[in-house]
């Protein structure tokens, strides 16, 4: 029987609580996840790929069905190379189908062989996004109720 491995791509920058609820919900869909956090050298992050690596494997450091890694490839290639059949996404909202279904079937355009699965956000968790609270941290704002406790009480060193 074949292992069925899903990666969950994103920045992270940083990871919310809103990215942890979709990670334990899909996990049981998959016998292994990577949660792979994608390197964009055009994208400024707020905090460093460290960071974001260290913080994720602090979250799930009890699940051994997760692995934390990055990349800098497209994301479909990314999953050849891991023989990941699927591709994880949580959404938000309406506005967020719109924007991930095209990325999904331009994926399925380029590896008709790799899946593309939504998970809905827990409703008291879908207003959450990383730039808001990107945009709380900048500006001195509590973020701490929107990130695990790892990211909230971080010394995490900025980009910027």
């Amino acid at each position: 029987m074949e292992t069925k491995i899903a990666v969950f791509a994103g920045t992270f920058d940083p990871i919310t609580l809103g990215h942890v609820d979709i990670i334990n919900r899909s996990l049981r869909l998959v016998d292994k996840m990577i949660i792979a956090i994608g390197v964009n050298t055009k994208k400024q992050t707020l905090f460093s790929l460290e960071d974001r690596m260290a913080w994720i494997q602090e979250i799930f450091k009890d699940e051994p069905k997760i692995e934390v890694d990055n990349y800098t490839d497209l994301t479909v290639n990314y999953c050849r190379s891991k023989g990941a059949k699927y591709i994880m996404r949580g959404l938000r909202n309406g506005s967020d189908f719109d924007y991930e279904a095209h990325i999904a079937q331009v994926n399925k355009e380029l590896a008709p062989e790799i899946e593309t699965l939504f998970t809905i956000s827990s409703p008291e968790l879908s207003y959450i996004s990383s730039t808001i609270v990107r945009d709380l941290i900048l500006y001195g704002g509590d973020y701490s109720n929107f990130v695990p406790n790892s990211v909230a009480i971080s010394k995490a060193k900025r980009n910027f």
